[in-house]
């Protein structure tokens, strides 16, 4: 395993000055109640309740610079979510900080907001029983964008994303993969410098996850977006992240490339899965 941080260190060295997003030390934990089955157990918890405590980040570190394509990769629990959701100010830490674009999320919450967008894969945006068109112009003014901006945002958005036949859809007559289409857009709507993706292809056809796939790398390639997409899928990851920070039990345990994983698990023909999978046994997570 010392082979496979070796290949990681010292590469903040080597960026330069660009630094987009700099965590320090973040650590979160969540307080959990605990009990047996049974009727019992509930009824003694409504007097005498226990709780567990989950250190979902633990001293994590990294920097990312502006423009750079990052998969953050993990098994369930690993602290992926907790992560996006305290970059992007929902969540508060406990411990350490962190600058996006030089302001703290959790501080500067309302500028903020201003310069990110988020897609959550099971989380939606949209309100549920109206046409997507109306979500948009309620997201256009709950971000002030002029009208100009829209205008030609919206018209780039529905071209490049084949949205034209569903604007006019509510969103809960849409399939998923239409769905996360609209999300994708809705979270562009007022230019955001960063994009932050939780799980953005999950219950996608191979259709829509290639068209989410060549669009987000169009927006990355064409207006310098910085991307972290997290995602169980390493067809995801191959195709997007020029970089690959791995998180286990809210650790950062490696930060390199794809060809630092395949180092890791140590077998060359190996499918992209089960590399991730060697990666995680490896690293005993």
């Amino acid at each position: 395993m010392g082979v496979c941080r070796d290949g990681a260190e010292n590469r903040l060295e080597e960026w330069g000055k660009l630094k987009m997003i700099q965590v320090e030390h973040l650590t979160k934990t969540f307080r959990v109640a605990k009990r047996r089955a049974g009727f019992r157990s509930a009824f003694r918890a409504l007097w005498s309740r226990q709780y567990e405590e989950i250190r979902a980040l633990d001293d994590i570190s990294f920097t990312i610079r502006d423009g750079e394509m990052v998969g953050y990769m993990g098994p369930n629990g690993a602290g992926k979510s907790s992560t996006i959701k305290v970059l992007s100010g929902i969540l508060t830490p406990e411990g350490g900080t962190c600058r996006v674009n030089g302001r703290i999320p959790w501080k500067e919450r309302k500028e903020h907001v201003k310069h990110i967008g988020v897609v959550f894969g099971q989380r939606s945006q949209l309100w549920w029983d109206v046409p997507v068109m109306d979500s948009f112009f309620l997201l256009k003014d709950i971000y002030s964008v002029p009208d100009a901006v829209f205008r030609e945002t919206c018209t780039e958005l529905t071209e490049l994303l084949s949205l034209e036949e569903i604007l006019k859809t509510p969103a809960r007559q849409l399939s998923l993969g239409q769905r996360m289409r609209c999300e994708i857009a809705a979270s562009l709507l007022h230019r955001p410098d960063i994009l932050f993706l939780d799980e953005p292809t999950i219950g996608l056809d191979a259709v829509s996850k290639l068209a989410v796939r060549e669009f987000i790398k169009k927006l990355n390639h064409e207006h310098k977006t910085t991307v972290i997409l997290t995602t169980h899928d390493m067809q995801d990851i191959e195709a997007l992240a020029s970089r690959i920070i791995l998180i286990g039990k809210g650790r950062v345990l490696m930060d390199g490339t794809l060809s630092d994983v395949r180092a890791c698990a140590k077998d060359a023909g190996a499918s992209l899965d089960e590399m991730a999978a060697a990666l995680y046994r490896a690293y005993e997570v």
